[in-house]
């Protein structure tokens, strides 16, 4: 890796930390930097306990902190997400999405939500649903000679299936419920509070967890069954432990967070086109870019207007003439 390569790969990595702090003093209520760290420090150093005011700490520890942390975590959990699936199915355009995932944790989640209230937490049968449709789609797929094209087209067919079931829950929902259940879906981040966290940080940590620690292995994945074989690896297995760690962070992540698109699928190119295919450096480097960008398009997404724009429809709208983009420049990386 040459030196420029270097200096932004490190750049990358600590860019969460730059845009957490960025982002926590940023909104209508003005707050000082100095005043922000020793406000997070207080629990720890007793001293700065007065450093903000009552109010002041209600906006930074009920609002902003819980909002800012689930952004880093679902960015992160989308990005690695979506790189670990590229890489297992050695195809660019494999993602959460296209593979069903997010339709099907979707479809969950609102299940739960307007069905079962809170009698069960979302995210178990967002993972169940999101279970449900990647193995409807690898059962299916496995029937084609032509894998690849076969897992895409099935992944729409499966999407679009869990997309009807969605409709069918939304139009027996109440009216106060199905305006919830439509915020929701277009993805935010300001609807999690401490109590989601507790759920969703847990899960999709050790879920990036095992894919960080399995980086190597997808190099080895990408070259093909035979050669990864060759070299002593349980391909089923490693492909089945990398299919349901990714499904489960996703679950987690649209449980919480709603539908947030093309992250999953933006981030690993943007990574790829700058450090290589190295999935020992694109899965971190994905985690990191993605945790900050998608922080960022929140930033803009409540900053830019005088309302809050859910961050799905904002990272839809610019992540899709960024992909087509993305898509000419780096066809030579997948070639």
């Amino acid at each position: 890796m040459t030196g420029n390569k270097k200096l932004l790969s490190l750049a990358i990595l600590i860019s969460p930390l730059v845009v957490f702090l960025f982002s926590l003093s940023l909104g209508p209520a003005a707050i000082p930097v100095p005043t922000l760290g020793k406000t997070l420090l207080s629990p720890l150093i007793t001293s700065w306990s007065d450093a903000a005011t009552p109010a002041q700490r209600d906006i930074i520890f009920g609002i902003r902190l819980p909002r800012l942390l689930l952004g880093l975590a679902v960015g992160a959990a989308l990005s690695v997400s979506g790189a670990s699936l590229q890489a297992v199915f050695k195809n660019p355009l494999v993602n959460e999405y296209i593979l069903g995932i997010s339709s099907g944790a979707a479809f969950g989640a609102a299940l739960s939500i307007i069905v079962l209230g809170s009698s069960v937490p979302p995210q178990i049968l967002a993972f169940v649903f999101a279970l449900i449709a990647v193995g409807l789609v690898l059962l299916v797929s496995r029937s084609s000679e032509s894998s690849l094209i076969s897992v895409l087209l099935t992944g729409v067919i499966i999407s679009a299936f869990f997309a009807a079931l969605l409709s069918l829950v939304e139009f027996f929902a109440s009216p106060y419920s199905l305006q919830a259940l439509f915020y929701w879906l277009m993805g935010n981040l300001g609807t999690a509070g401490w109590s989601e966290l507790a759920v969703t940080l847990p899960v999709i940590a050790v879920g990036l967890s095992v894919l960080l620690l399995m980086r190597w292995r997808l190099n080895v994945l990408s070259l093909g069954e035979e050669d990864a074989r060759s070299l002593g690896v349980n391909v089923r297995r490693d492909q089945r432990l990398v299919v349901l760690t990714a499904t489960l962070i996703t679950a987690a992540a649209t449980s919480a967070a709603g539908i947030i698109g093309w992250i999953g699928l933006i981030i690993p190119h943007l990574v790829r086109m700058t450090i290589g295919v190295d999935n020992r450096k694109v899965l971190p480097l994905s985690a990191a870019l993605g945790a900050s960008l998608l922080v960022l398009a929140d930033d803009a997404a409540r900053s830019l207007a005088a309302f809050e724009v859910p961050v799905g429809i904002f990272t839809s709208i610019i992540g899709i003439p960024l992909f087509i983009l993305l898509l000419k420049k780096s066809s030579k990386i997948w070639s």
